[in-house]
């Protein structure tokens, strides 16, 4: 709960419950292979405990010869576990598949040229007018952090191929040609293109803090507004908030996947969507990527 507001989390599922019939065997492989135990931990304390009982025999510098003697343990164990923990997906992609990917990354890239770009965590429906005069007059209070989209893979893949990236909260989705990998700590399950589910809309966010370069500015709330949406003169510095216009993007599957991330822009999504949807119909899928459209008014707090 948040300021009077119960707070409903937009989280994800188990990661090891997304996975299908495409992916199972490259999920055993990679978290098989994550569940080693990491030869770079057990080197490093084996030539650290070497290394002491040496110095120790030879003239009492143990402390200093264990310490010397533990970065070159965990370098050569960390080169071992280079190919040990490591999954190697290599892709010969179709020219279909190779032209609609390219589109997916070319609209990723859309994405990340905004200012603003957040994971929304929770939200919660403001329902009392207390609340709602305290909160500049929004319909939601959120709770949303700055998030990080970029292109790269995970530690444990080696391939041809960088893919996009979305942090969303403790996980991670990497946009793959084939699939989206979803990493949760050192677990990792996969969403089928034709099982992700997308919605997009634009919504009106009340911007407490400070207003992105890119965001466009559709009007102002007062920070205590009165029933009619004037100032309520009973509170001393009574400001005038700025309303932006953002775009909310939801991803989802039958399998487990719940996210939500916000973007300063408004129409950036759609071209992302439609990437999506387009390897969905190239590896197969009957099933339909969906498109929305709505409005909301919300505010943060973190």
């Amino acid at each position: 709960m948040a300021d009077g507001v119960v707070m409903r989390e937009i989280e994800s599922g188990d990661v090891m419950d997304m996975r299908d019939e495409t992916s199972s065997e490259v999920l055993d492989e990679i978290n098989a292979r994550q569940s080693q135990t990491r030869l770079s931990v057990i080197l490093a304390v084996l030539f650290g405990v070497v290394g002491f009982l040496v110095g120790t025999a030879i003239g009492g510098a143990g402390p200093v010869v264990g310490v010397a003697a533990f970065l070159p343990g965990m370098l050569i164990g960390k080169w071992f576990d280079g190919y040990r923990r490591v999954s190697v997906l290599y892709y010969d992609l179709e020219q279909d598949a190779e032209a609609a990917y390219g589109r997916l990354v070319a609209a990723f890239e859309t994405l990340t040229g905004c200012a603003g770009r957040w994971h929304v965590a929770a939200g919660g429906k403001i329902e009392d007018l207390t609340t709602w005069k305290r909160n500049a007059g929004a319909s939601m209070l959120v709770d949303k952090k700055p998030t990080t989209l970029a292109t790269t893979l995970p530690q444990v893949v080696r391939s041809n191929v960088t893919p996009p990236s979305i942090h969303v909260g403790r996980q991670v989705l990497y946009f793959m040609p084939d699939l989206v990998l979803v990493k949760d700590g050192n677990r990792y399950g996969a969403i089928g293109y034709g099982d992700l589910r997308i919605q997009f809309a634009p919504s009106n966010f009340i911007e407490t803090g400070q207003v992105p370069s890119d965001a466009q500015v559709v009007g102002h709330a007062w920070a205590h507004p009165n029933k009619n949406g004037g100032p309520d003169r009973r509170f001393k510095n009574n400001r005038q908030i700025p309303i932006c216009r953002y775009e909310a993007l939801r991803l989802s599957s039958a399998n487990g996947l719940n996210e939500l991330v916000e973007f300063s822009k408004t129409n950036v999504s759609q071209p992302f969507c439609q990437a999506i949807s387009a390897l969905a119909q190239v590896h197969g899928s009957h099933r339909s990527t969906l498109y929305s459209a709505g409005q909301r008014s919300l505010t943060s707090r973190s």
